[in-house]
């Protein structure tokens, strides 16, 4: 019996290619959106649950594997329960491709190229952040309406 190389691991490791494996990207991007939402900073999140922004980044790149014990501190820290981090991830773990958007359903096709969800872009969260904290109900609206019409107008330059 050969023992067993340093940092590999049976099937539940990383992937041969070298690229972290794709639960652990998908759920270090869940501890990212999260942490985004909340506007709080990698330096905050880490000094609440004892770690470096170092190894915060690690975390939602996926480089490193979130162990049981700490992603129940970030469900603390972060307010959501344990199973957020694993959200909008496909049940057939083996269909999960690292680089590609995971999907939930609703017979979408994978697309051509990697686009990202623009519901976890940093811009996004921002845009929806201000949104809100303006405090005049008519003016949020004014701001909505204005948005939609300028989007539709884009739209049909390109037509």
């Amino acid at each position: 019996m050969q023992p067993q190389t340093r940092g590999r691991r049976g099937t539940g490791g990383r992937p041969k290619t070298g690229k972290p494996n794709p639960i652990d990207v998908h759920v270090g991007s869940r501890v990212r959106l999260r942490r985004t939402l909340l506007g709080m900073s990698q330096e905050k999140l880490g000094e609440a649950i004892g770690l470096t922004f170092q190894q915060v980044q690690k975390y939602e790149r996926g480089a490193n594997r979130i162990g049981a014990s700490r992603l129940f501190d970030l469900s603390r820290v972060l307010d959501v329960p344990v199973s957020f981090f694993f959200d909008d991830m496909p049940s057939d773990s083996n269909s999960i491709i690292p680089g590609e958007p995971i999907h939930s359903g609703f017979g979408e096709e994978k697309p051509g190229s990697f686009e990202p969800d623009p519901m976890a872009k940093r811009e996004t969260l921002e845009l929806v952040r201000a949104y809100y904290r303006i405090t005049d109900p008519q003016v949020r609206k004014r701001l909505f309406e204005l948005t939609k019409s300028v989007a539709n107008a884009a739209n049909n330059e390109g037509d």
